[in-house]
């Protein structure tokens, strides 16, 4: 019986990404593109208009302005062409960077798949789900010409000042779009310290604000914070129904929404929650991907019942 070699897996559709995706951590060494006293970064929105709809009323009850920056996966389950135009739209009308969905949809290369780079722990049956998702996603997005071309001319990343600290805003990494440097469980690895520490050096930030992994995670490197939000448009902890979103201020948040944050560069990270309308969320999910449909398959049980992991593994500590 012959071996497959181990690169042949690697290169499977959802299993990697595109050379261009790659970036040098020293490209967040320039001019910030955003100042902001208070910054909502929004990662894994993943097409909740309810959650939009959340997004913006907690941006109306802080004391003063706030710049949202979304930082890619505003597409996932939105597969309706009015709800995918309607989260283009307001998206757009905001600063964006685009996650690896966005890439692929504008891209006319399928040969990524969705571009998500998965980890050998995600089983293969997932990650075909997701190529799944992403070309039925790809169809409503060719019916919008106009949109998926503004999408391809988004960037990777944005840089921001909030007060005195530097802000690298990302999608997965410090030098992948699709990259899971800044999940969990890798923040927590000694050995991956080394490299998190040097990427700090050359981009010369504050803090790195992610997404893509689709679970939290704040943690301190010596001053130095890496804030994954997780999903804004999905649940991040077992029984419970709301998104987070990072919120980099320079006042603490005095809402109940907060759920936990650090400090660097003098500003306040936080992970706020994100009180969507379940009930209709449900709804337009279930109008979209009924029982048996591959998003319905992966997501459903984490919609309803909220993700397998505890906040405690997202709380902030030193890494």
């Amino acid at each position: 019986m012959s071996v497959q070699p181990a690169a042949a897996v690697e290169t499977r559709p959802g299993r990697t990404c595109p050379l261009s995706y790659r970036y040098s951590p020293r490209v967040f060494d320039r001019e910030p593109q955003l100042q902001a006293e208070t910054l909502y970064v929004i990662g894994g929105l993943y097409g909740n208009v309810e959650a939009l709809a959340a997004i913006a009323a907690l941006a109306a009850e802080e004391p003063g302005p706030v710049t949202l920056a979304f930082n890619g996966d505003f597409h996932w389950f939105d597969v309706d062409d009015v709800d995918f135009a309607f989260v283009t739209q307001q998206v757009l009308a905001h600063a964006a960077i685009r996650g690896n969905v966005e890439t692929e949809l504008a891209g006319e290369d399928a040969g990524a798949g969705c571009g998500c780079a998965y980890p050998e722990d995600v089983s293969d049956a997932d990650v075909s789900r997701s190529n799944e998702i992403l070309e039925r996603l790809r169809a409503t997005a060719l019916r919008t010409p106009r949109l998926r071309a503004r999408m391809r001319e988004l960037p990777m990343h944005l840089t921001a000042q909030v007060g005195d600290a530097r802000i690298g805003i990302v999608h997965g990494d410090a030098a992948s779009l699709a990259g899971w440097g800044f999940a969990h469980d890798r923040l927590d690895q000694p050995s991956h310290r080394r490299w998190i520490e040097s990427a700090f050096r050359d981009a010369r930030v504050d803090a790195f604000a992610s997404t893509h992994t689709c679970l939290p995670a704040f943690r301190d490197f010596g001053g130095r914070v890496v804030a994954n939000n997780g999903a804004a448009g999905m649940p991040n902890f077992t029984g419970t129904h709301h998104g987070l979103i990072t919120r980099i201020g320079v006042r603490r948040h005095a809402g109940p929404q907060r759920l936990y944050g650090l400090e660097a560069g003098g500003a306040h990270i936080e992970a706020l929650r994100v009180d969507y309308d379940q009930e209709r969320w449900l709804e337009r999910f279930l109008a979209a991907w009924p029982a048996n449909t591959p998003a319905h398959v992966s997501y459903f049980r984490r919609i309803s019942q909220g993700a397998r992991f505890v906040m405690s593994q997202a709380l902030p500590k030193a890494a």
